[in-house]
């Protein structure tokens, strides 16, 4: 039997995922196996040394100590892909939003809510003040080709627009499912200097971390439109607000306010609602269970933000699975010390990710416990499972 704690409202969607016969799922779950979660911060909570594995219900990890789990042998699940198309479509939305100041319009017509028969005219009258530009034609540059960038990427040239793409680390199976209409661009500054709009789908990282600031917006085009879908600091606040305030500038849209961001002229502030429709909400959930559940029951690792991604069929009587540091001599260690048990290999994985590693192997007969603890006494070995 397994445990698995939730820390927000999970969608049922992904909680009939757990079978009750093996597993025991709710908020109030004591020695948890597994967590999954989708806002909750765990920066503050004591770790139950029963976790073997977190899974975030959505794409983004900010709210997870990730390196500090990852030290303690603890997975890091998340759902790319799985919010994408709400995402998308909000994106979409922003493009339409910033162009012909919709939000502003709307706005301007409660103001003259009391004017009774007058407000056909008034409406006439001052619609000029609303007026804004097509898509159309106009050039797009995406920042990021993961699932998000790859799908806003190809409704743009759908819908017209000319679109240049930015990710020197695009995966073979992103760049299959991107138009080929899609200029592949190298370098950032190409993106800068070309486009009418750019919308940003990065992860927010030590590197991306206020990558929108004043050198790069210096480099953009006149009344350039800014979407930012992906993380908040990712853009410089202050130096976006005053691109607005001179003109260099025309639009900025965000899924991420903040205080200096609400009510300032050129701002369009959505609150956080990209990933928010029932239909992501479910696939994100179905998506870190099912990723939760073949961790724990078969060691194979599928979208890990701290360790890498290992998957093996199962072809021994039992599995041992080690998290270990990614140096040199560990995987002779690794297979030495169960070799030395008198235990045949039948099968062996090994994938790295930085400077963690993680080593699948199958065996031919049953192992006794005494092993992990051996394996454990390897120096770089963080934590050792039979399954």
């Amino acid at each position: 039997m397994f445990n698995i704690k939730t820390l927000n409202k999970i969608s049922p969607v992904g909680l009939e995922c757990f079978d009750r016969l093996r597993y025991s799922y709710g908020d109030d779950v004591e020695n948890p196996d597994g967590i999954i979660l989708r806002s909750a911060s765990m920066h503050e909570m004591e770790l139950p040394e029963t976790v073997l594995g977190v899974a975030r219900a959505g794409a983004g990890v900010n709210n997870i100590p990730v390196e500090d789990y990852a030290e303690k042998g603890v997975v890091v699940f998340n759902t790319p892909g799985a919010n994408a198309n709400g995402v998308k479509e909000l994106v979409v939305c922003g493009l339409l939003l910033s162009s012909r100041k919709i939000v502003d319009g709307i706005e301007w017509v409660k103001s003259i809510k009391d004017e009774g028969d007058a407000v056909p005219k008034l409406v006439e009258k001052g619609k000029g003040q609303f007026v804004g530009p097509e898509i159309k034609g106009k050039t797009l540059g995406v920042i990021g080709l993961g699932a998000i960038g790859v799908l806003v990427s190809n409704v743009a040239v759908d819908l017209g627009m000319k679109v240049k793409g930015y990710d020197p680390y695009i995966s073979v199976d992103r760049a299959w499912g991107l138009s080929s209409k899609v200029t592949h661009e190298t370098s950032l500054k190409a993106i800068y200097e070309s486009c009418d709009y750019i919308s940003i789908h990065v992860p927010a990282t030590k590197e991306t971390k206020g990558m929108i600031n004043s050198e790069s917006i210096a480099m953009m085009k006149q009344g350039v439109r800014i979407l930012n879908f992906a993380r908040g600091e990712i853009v410089n606040t202050e130096d976006m607000l005053a691109a607005l305030r001179s003109g260099k500038a025309a639009c900025y849209v965000t899924d991420f306010p903040n205080a200096e961001l609400v009510g300032e002229p050129g701002v369009i502030a959505i609150p956080h609602l990209a990933a928010s429709t029932p239909e992501s909400e479910d696939n994100c959930a179905k998506m870190a269970a099912m990723q939760l559940m073949d961790y724990l029951e078969n060691g194979n690792i599928h979208n890990s933000v701290n360790m890498p991604d290992a998957a093996m069929e199962r072809s021994g009587i039992q599995r041992v699975c080690v998290i270990h540091k990614n140096a040199p001599s560990m995987i002779t260690q690794i297979t030495a010390t169960i070799s030395d048990s008198g235990i045949n290999i039948a099968n062996l994985m090994n994938k790295s990710k930085k400077e963690m590693a993680y080593t699948i192997v199958d065996v031919d007969s049953k192992v006794d416990a005494s092993l992990a603890e051996t394996l454990m006494k390897v120096d770089g070995i963080l934590r050792v499972r039979i399954i």
